[in-house]
């Protein structure tokens, strides 16, 4: 049975002479997420800004999410979270901080208790003020660098320090433009959004991985070939893999878009984003960087085994 290819095989493509054209870009890019996060800013949900939690209980059978986040968005107490945990019957309801003080806070939950009528048990009902939000924050994000770092430390053993440095510049790439998404699309930033950044580091990592291993692999088999034509035949080389990845990734990823509601949208969207800038990241960003490092000092080319001396030719008489 033939295998379905999404990429040609045994292509030459040059992708290192487009590096001129690739940092530059990049780092437009890169600018510009840092002056939209530090001027527009996030639109931080619930777990970061503060609001109020509802916990219900269904009075019989399974609760109706969909009904419940209609009746909730309904009473006009702005941007409403609805999710099940634990058994079917129970659910969570969050929403913001309403305008007005404690009052408006308490107005707010007495009329989503009213929506939800005599079907649902309210099992608990709290505040979560700025004080818990901003300990969320600090630990969503020192998650975020602590495993940053881990997975560095690991390169830096893994590799040769040339291929580090461009790992960490990638990773570092891939961050800031999706810090850059969240403020452009204005997506609910949760903690669900700290996973899909998690997620996309190692994604990121996992897509430079590949490329550097192969061009150390090629750099043992070749000599004094440039190392710009050594990279490129090591990403010609795992281009049909890479294309393969992403394409079932971003399928799989556009399923949940499309069929898993909102709790998980802001998750799924930033991944999809986020396949693209890592793919893009580990051939345009970390492999010219080794170029530039010096790796290789034009140090490689095909070891042809010496030809055998040719035999001396017979005498004839």
């Amino acid at each position: 049975m033939k295998l379905l290819r999404l990429a040609p095989e045994n292509t030459k493509f040059g992708f290192m002479r487009f590096r001129r054209f690739s940092y530059p870009f990049s780092a437009v890019l890169s600018i510009v997420s840092v002056v939209l996060f530090l001027t527009v800013g996030m639109n931080f949900g619930i777990d970061f800004s503060g609001g109020t939690l509802i916990e219900l209980r269904a009075n019989s059978g399974t609760a109706d999410l969909a009904k419940i986040r209609q009746q909730a968005e309904a009473m006009n107490v702005g941007a409403v979270e609805v999710q099940g945990f634990g058994n079917a019957s129970d659910v969570i309801v969050r929403f913001g901080v309403q305008p007005g003080g404690e009052a408006a806070q308490q107005t707010a939950v007495d009329r989503v208790k009213t929506a939800v009528g005599t079907d649902y048990t309210v099992r608990r009902s709290e505040v979560v003020g700025p004080r818990v939000s901003g300990e969320l924050v600090q630990s969503g994000t020192l998650g975020v660098v602590l495993s940053i770092v881990a997975v560095l430390c690991y390169l830096s053993f893994r590799f040769e320090w040339q291929f580090a440095v461009g790992a960490i510049i990638a990773t570092m790439h891939d961050l800031l433009l999706t810090v850059g998404f969240f403020s452009i699309t204005h997506l609910e930033f949760n903690t669900t959004s700290i996973a899909a950044i998690l997620t996309i580091v190692g994604y990121s990592l996992n897509e430079t991985v590949v490329v550097l291993d192969r061009i150390r692999e090629m750099m043992r088999k070749y000599r004094k070939v440039s190392t710009s034509e050594l990279i490129d035949m090591s990403v010609n080389a795992v281009l049909p893999r890479t294309i393969m990845t992403a394409t079932t990734v971003f399928l799989a990823l556009l399923s949940l878009v499309l069929f898993g509601g909102e709790v998980i949208r802001s998750f799924s969207l930033a991944m999809i984003w986020g396949i693209f800038v890592a793919t893009y990241s580990s051939i345009f960003i970390c492999s010219p960087m080794l170029i530039y490092l010096g790796l290789g000092h034009e140090t490689t080319a095909l070891a042809v085994p010496p030809k055998p001396a040719a035999k001396p030719a017979k005498a004839t008489i």
